[in-house]
């Protein structure tokens, strides 16, 4: 006989025996009736998971199988059949919902590996994830730091982004990050004998080239440009009129309006009209502190033309020494102007609070330039941001000559003749002063002089007459030279020799920090040519570099040398 306990053992045995083959049939029932249905649900094929592996993991049952089915069931399958009824029994047990689950489990391995959309469709998901949840500071600290050609690209991207890269605090993140780099933008393209209103876009830390699209300058020419707080304000300028049939007639008209050319935004804008028509006006921008003196204390002065002068730092007044005229002047103009005063501050306070805290305040200045029927202007005007209106200023001094060049620097709008005379308004107390300097700086008749502020340092760029390097029988040649004045004692000093021939008798220089920019265009042998150097007057070198050389004149025509004019922004 045999023992109870052996007897007991064999029993147990026939009964898991008999448990597998039950379990191998239902494993193939229910896998041809799976056949035989649909396909899930997008949301669980997303997700992967069987409602029956949900309530069995929820119960604390023993299904393994994860929320993204990352466990692969055909590597826990044995060779052998006794393990394979264990690996069963221990990973779903023996009931039905648990063979429902292992056949489900087989079948969906088998469905992943064959079908590149549902691959697809994980790839996304798992992308889709990775932004949902990345916060909205941490996404403006990466996007700031991008360069502008990458920001304008991430910008496609969606809304959101858009929306956090265009505003006033990603800017104000971006200024103060010095994430910004030079950037410089050329206006007055000409093709075919029109203006083509194309903005040329150069990135000096990359190298590379851009062209804007631009229909509101198109056909307009003979304007001047200006940059500050990364944005370009075109002043001025003229335009060629059409007859009724649309053909270009030969009358021309004088524009008095101002646009603005935001390149962060790609967006422009509109905003008050000078008082008169000008092109080419002598234009300067400065930024000003909120208590500066409102624009009626400027148009009071406005008729004021004494003979200032300084000599070696020495200010004196001729005419009326004691200024008695202008003391009866303000008083009868006193209680006028106390109305108009208290306009304007109430203005100023509620444009300065719907603009924000952050908003900075700043004047622009024009004067000179030619008028409507081409006659040299000597009057100026000011306009000011908090205001949004323009007033008239002193006119230039007598006998002052022809306007040609001018710039702000340390709160001076500092004006250069062609009579080679120099003068400076003040902007704060609204009036001219001659200054006299010496030794004036010889220069070629033909080129006018510029004059650029760098680094609260004022500059001028003229071209003279070099004789041979003092060599005997060796030939003069004209070479451009960088001067800078001397505020205290009002001296010229050579500073240093722009390497290149001066053959653009209408060269432009930019300048904005510790550079200074110099873009020369000529046409020479039938084809435009075009060069750009940059000097760094913080450095103890006295050389010019190249950072461009012909990159996009050959598409343009010779009036384009004459025409164009530049402007630098830090973006």
């Amino acid at each position: 006989m045999m023992s109870p306990e052996r007897s007991s053992a064999e029993e147990s045995i026939w009964q898991d025996l008999e448990v597998l083959a039950v379990s191998k049939r239902l494993a193939r029932s229910v896998s041809q009736k799976l056949k035989k249905k649909n396909v899930k649900s997008d949301e669980e094929d997303a997700k992967g998971v069987s409602l029956n592996c949900l309530n069995l993991y929820g119960r604390g049952g023993g299904c393994k199988v994860g929320a993204e089915m990352g466990e692969d069931f055909g590597d826990r399958r044995r060779s052998s059949a006794s393990e394979e009824g264990k690996g069963l029994k221990t990973i779903c047990g023996i009931d039905e919902t648990t063979v429902e689950c292992f056949s489900y489990g087989v079948r969906e391995r088998f469905w992943k590996k064959n079908n590149r959309k549902y691959l697809e469709l994980e790839e996304s998901v798992r992308n889709s994830r990775m932004h949902i949840f990345l916060p909205d500071d941490i996404l403006e600290m990466c996007l700031v730091r991008l360069p502008l050609a990458s920001l304008m690209t991430a910008r496609l991207v969606c809304k959101k982004w858009k929306h956090l890269t265009t505003t006033q605090r990603f800017l104000q993140m971006r200024r103060e990050g010095l994430y910004q780099n030079p950037w410089l933008f050329l206006f007055g393209a000409v093709k075919d004998g029109c203006s083509s209103g194309e903005i040329h876009a150069y990135d000096v830390s990359q190298d590379h080239w851009s062209r804007i699209e631009s229909d509101v300058l198109k056909g307009r020419f003979m304007f001047s440009v200006m940059s500050i707080h990364e944005e370009v304000y075109i002043v001025g300028g003229r335009s060629t009129l059409t007859n009724n049939y649309g053909r270009m007639g030969s009358s021309v008209k004088t524009h008095k309006g101002i646009l603005v050319f935001s390149p962060l935004a790609r967006s422009w804008r509109k905003i008050a009209s000078m008082r008169h028509a000008r092109s080419m006006p002598i234009v300067g921008v400065s930024e000003v502190s909120s208590d500066f003196p409102t624009l009626p204390s400027h148009q009071n002065r406005q008729e004021r033309r004494f003979h200032r002068s300084r000599i070696g730092g020495v200010s004196d007044v001729y005419e009326d020494p004691h200024r008695l005229s202008v003391r009866r002047q303000l008083r009868f103009s006193a209680d006028e102007s106390e109305a108009s005063y208290l306009t304007v501050k109430k203005h100023q306070r509620l444009t300065r609070q719907m603009n924000g805290i952050n908003s900075k305040r700043f004047v622009l200045i024009a004067i000179g330039g030619i008028g409507s029927v081409d006659e040299p202007l000597d009057s100026g005007e000011i306009y000011d941001s908090a205001t949004n209106a323009w007033a008239e200023i002193q006119r230039l001094p007598l006998d002052f000559g022809v306007v040609c060049s001018g710039v702000i620097c340390n709160g001076i709008f500092y004006a250069y003749s062609e009579n080679d005379k120099l003068a400076g308004y003040d902007i704060e107390r609204g009036f001219w002063i001659g200054i006299q300097t010496s030794p004036i700086p010889p220069r070629v008749h033909d080129f006018y002089p510029k004059l650029v502020c760098c680094k609260h340092r004022l500059f001028m760029l003229s071209v003279s007459w070099c004789e041979g390097d003092g060599q005997i029988g060796r030939r003069n040649k004209a070479v451009r030279k960088l001067w800078e004045l001397d505020l205290m004692y009002l001296t010229w000093t050579e500073v240093s020799v722009h390497p290149d021939a001066p053959m653009d008798w209408n060269a432009t220089f930019v300048a904005d920090r510790n550079l200074l920019f110099g873009v020369e265009m000529f046409k020479i042998f039938g084809q435009v040519l075009d060069f750009f150097t940059v000097f760094d007057v913080a450095k103890d070198e006295t050389t010019w570099r190249h950072v461009s050389r012909n990159q996009m004149t050959h598409e343009l025509d010779a009036s384009s040398c004459i025409n164009k004019t530049v402007a630098l922004l830090h973006l």
